[in-house]
């Protein structure tokens, strides 16, 4: 038997919208990873949801980070081909929120970062409050730090988020932002003053955009660099922000999977983000810098 899917809760009633909430959650792990496990659990539960929903909100089981990033180790396990099947897999699912027919947010409490951060930016909205805790916690792609790229489009999604020239920059040196610097470079569609509000401005926001009447779906992200909204911004961004990018093959890709997303659509950015991030991962500079991740991983879990 396979694992559960992950839990929904619902609210409203009759007259009242009626919204779903899908929490992320590891059965009692402190923090929330991207993995397979998690990956099928998500397409399971977007199985479930009905069909007559006013709006879902995509929120984490814990109270430390919202999404900490993908499982580099699981990532680091798999040849090629495991790899691309499991990159294609994981869009397929993230995707599939972005096709849903009612207004998605995603209700961020703690660090959102890298497959994190891009699972996130496929919901409409982007809620974002401070910790449980008042600790200030991190949100962005981190994947550049370690001389790769993101996966799931992160390269096509930041720039569609805050600015087009500081987005791409974020993207290409795997600089992330506090929390405080995601609301200053306007992240979210709300920023909270206090973490109880997470929910309840998440229901808002939703409740807001059904105003103004059902979204139109055609399969990619509502934000993304490709929309009428984005584009000329986006171009004009990479284009004054070229010559200030790294000079490294991460820095590289990201300048090209923009490049793509803007001439050849999503699906084929997402693509090209697929095929970088397979390739560089054997670069020397990658497999030093994924090594000393996991090294001060190692040294952080003994203490």
């Amino acid at each position: 038997m396979g694992e559960q899917p992950l839990p929904i809760r619902f609210d409203g009633q009759g007259d009242q919208a009626r919204i779903a909430t899908l929490v992320l959650e590891q059965g009692g792990r402190p923090v929330v990873v991207i993995d397979k496990s998690l990956v099928a659990r998500l397409d399971q539960a977007i199985d479930a949801l009905p069909d007559d929903l006013d709006g879902l909100i995509l929120a984490s089981g814990s109270k430390k980070v919202f999404v900490a990033g993908a499982d580099l180790g699981e990532i680091d396990r798999s040849d090629d081909n495991e790899l691309r099947e499991y990159l294609e897999d994981a869009a397929r699912v993230f995707q599939r929120l972005s096709k849903l027919p009612c207004w998605t947010a995603a209700a961020i409490n703690g660090a959102a970062l890298g497959g994190g951060l891009e699972l996130a930016m496929h919901c409409d909205g982007l809620i974002g409050a401070p910790a449980e805790d008042d600790r200030p916690y991190m949100v962005g792609l981190p994947e550049a730090g370690l001389s790769i790229c993101p996966g799931w489009g992160g390269t096509n999604l930041l720039p569609a988020r805050i600015e087009p020239c500081d987005g791409i920059l974020r993207a290409a040196t795997g600089k992330a932002m506090t929390f405080d610097e995601s609301v200053k470079a306007g992240l979210f569609d709300v920023a909270c003053v206090m973490s109880e509000e997470l929910h309840d401005a998440a229901r808002f926001w939703i409740g807001e955009q059904n105003g103004k009447g059902r979204p139109e779906r055609d399969g990619a992200p509502s934000r993304w660099i490709g929309r009428p909204s984005s584009i000329e911004g986006v171009r004009h961004g990479l284009k004054m922000c070229k010559g200030t990018l790294p000079k490294t093959q991460a820095a590289q890709a990201v300048a090209e999977c923009v490049e793509i997303g803007l001439s050849e659509g999503w699906s084929e950015a997402i693509r090209g983000e697929r095929g970088r991030l397979i390739k560089l991962r054997h670069t020397p500079e990658a497999k030093e810098a994924i090594a000393r991740f996991f090294a001060k991983s190692a040294k952080s879990a003994r203490r």
